[in-house]
């Protein structure tokens, strides 16, 4: 329905979702003994996924791990969740304002009015 750069931001947003349940899932097995932290690279699974490839979790390794196993960094995870929102909402801005554009061109008015 809309151009490329949507369909691009609409995979973009699709892979931020991804992160954002893995991100969550790891922070909720924070104490789980033996939960391995799980990611995706973000940037290589984004290239991916414009060539119609899934985004695979895998295991995040240069972590500490702790004497039950666990491998999870609050920190690391906060960090995430931060940089996962500032992601979601720079393309749902660009997406929105894409559908304006669009909502402008078709009602014959300029944004000028």
């Amino acid at each position: 329905m809309l151009d490329s750069t949507s369909g691009t931001l609409e995979r973009y947003l699709t892979l931020v979702s991804v992160r954002q349940r893995l991100v969550a899932a790891n922070i909720a097995n924070a104490d789980t003994p033996g939960y391995k932290t799980k990611d995706i690279d973000f940037d290589a699974e984004l290239q991916n996924s414009l060539s119609s490839n899934p985004a695979l979790p895998s295991e995040v390794s240069g972590l500490i791990t702790k004497n039950d196993g666990n491998n999870v960094d609050l920190d690391r995870e906060a960090r995430l969740l931060s940089e996962n929102a500032l992601r979601f909402n720079v393309a749902s801005n660009l997406l929105r304002s894409k559908l304006k554009t669009m909502h402008l061109a078709i009602q014959g008015t300029s944004s000028s009015t």
